[in-house]
């Protein structure tokens, strides 16, 4: 799998499926999870209620991934992901990983070639910039997955230096 950095909006990547830093609740929130609920539209949120009425009563554990449809964005999937709150307990970093390996095997489940990933954990959930972009690569670098290419879409300038440097110290 080819692994790009973008910096941007990731509402805006013409992909299969975007991932959704989201919370355990699924129906919608601040950052990216704001965001892409904004720009999907209403059938984000219907099907995501619909979710919770069934698989998921108590939200989505973190760690975990699901997907919906896209709504009104350029996507045909969104996979809603749950990152954890950062606070350095030892395991954590396994449980930010498991966000991007679940979201490649939703995305293999649904058929997809091309994912857009945000940086997750890393808005107000706290996870430090550096180590965030570091789970993500090795997560996305080791994974297993009939998907062909892994945007990482950055959220601002020093986000996309932090990934640039990271992905050239990885070679």
């Amino acid at each position: 799998m080819r692994i790009e950095l973008v910096e941007g909006d990731i509402t805006a990547q013409a992909v299969d499926a975007i991932v959704n830093a989201a919370n355990s609740s699924l129906l919608g929130g601040g950052g990216v999870d704001g965001a892409i609920h904004r720009g999907g539209g209403p059938e984000i949120l219907a099907e995501c209620r619909e979710l919770r009425d069934t698989r998921y009563p108590d939200g989505l554990p973190a760690g975990d991934a699901v997907a919906t449809t896209a709504g009104r964005l350029a996507a045909r999937w969104v996979i809603h992901t749950v990152g954890p709150v950062y606070s350095g307990e030892p395991g954590q970093a396994g449980t930010l990983r498991s966000c991007y390996t679940r979201s490649l095997a939703v995305a293999d489940e649904l058929g997809a070639e091309t994912v857009a990933f945000p940086l997750i954990s890393a808005g107000a959930f706290g996870w430090p910039l550096e180590d965030a972009v570091a789970q993500a690569l090795a997560a996305l670098g080791s994974a297993e997955t009939g998907v062909s290419e892994a945007r990482l879409v950055l959220f601002g300038a020093d986000a996309f230096q932090v990934a640039e440097r990271e992905m050239r110290r990885r070679g």
